[in-house]
């Protein structure tokens, strides 16, 4: 099947056109507005960009070494599913990443950092009630806060090309996203890192980050046609211990 494009033609002509293309299909792919197995077709996209092919190609490209798609030649390009270890590598090396981001800041406690956090757990508190995909944009920035503040700003930007696969579950599981206990799991690593606590900073985000793995059977179950899952029993993961909890 042939998906018709999602992006309109508003791109910024000052500035370059594949990246702006590589985003928006990114996007797209990732808040499942295109099923795995369907078709994207190149010159669709160039046509309504009003571009050539060439920076359309450059962002299947990319979007190929994300595992976001499959350019088959001769075959065109086709949507991939979501590979279920992909998943699970990628949130292990999210959470070993993620781990030292928050013992950075929590060595030495920055006040207006800790200060910005808080506003923002305030803005995720008021929005508890709103629509999912808003409270992913915040959680989003919540992280990229924390790498920014610790000097890791390029760490981030690795996380969020690994992290593909993890947003697209996260956006299968929008209708029983547990709002209220993210919000909770982020107020511990702030308050963590206020009083300096490297050790419980870092086990309360190693505890955040595998709040995926609860929902994850539940979510592979309720949509089996996006995930690529090997033959025989689901892989388990291997997580590192936690300090002070298990170590599952």
């Amino acid at each position: 099947m042939t998906a018709h494009s999602p992006i309109a033609n508003d791109l910024d002509p000052s500035a370059a056109i594949s990246p702006q293309i590589h985003v928006r299909l990114r996007e797209a792919i990732i808040r499942n507005r295109y099923s795995p197995g369907d078709n994207i077709s190149e010159s669709e996209i160039a046509r309504a960009c009003s571009v050539s092919r060439q920076p359309v190609r450059e962002a299947f490209i990319k979007l190929s070494g994300e595992g976001l798609v499959a350019i088959r030649p001769q075959r065109g390009t086709v949507i991939t599913k979501i590979g279920y270890g992909a998943v699970l590598s990628s949130r292990f090396l999210r959470e070993a990443i993620e781990a030292d981001i928050v013992a950075i800041l929590a060595a030495t406690p920055d006040p207006a950092v800790v200060q910005d956090l808080r506003a923002q757990l305030k803005a995720q508190a008021a929005a508890v009630h709103g629509d999912p995909h808003n409270f992913i944009g915040m959680d989003d920035r919540f992280h990229r806060t924390l790498a920014d503040a610790a000097g890791k700003a390029d760490a981030w930007r690795l996380i969020e090309g690994l992290k593909s696969q993890m947003d697209r579950v996260r956006f299968l599981s929008l209708g029983h996203l547990p709002v209220l206990k993210l919000i909770e799991q982020h107020k511990a690593v702030v308050d963590r890192i206020e009083i300096g606590d490297c050790a419980g900073a870092n086990a309360a985000i190693r505890g955040h980050l595998r709040e995926i793995l609860n929902d994850l059977p539940q979510i592979l179950m309720a949509n089996p046609d996006f995930f690529d899952v090997p033959d025989g029993p689901i892989p388990e993961p291997v997580n590192a211990p936690i300090q002070g909890g298990d170590d599952t």
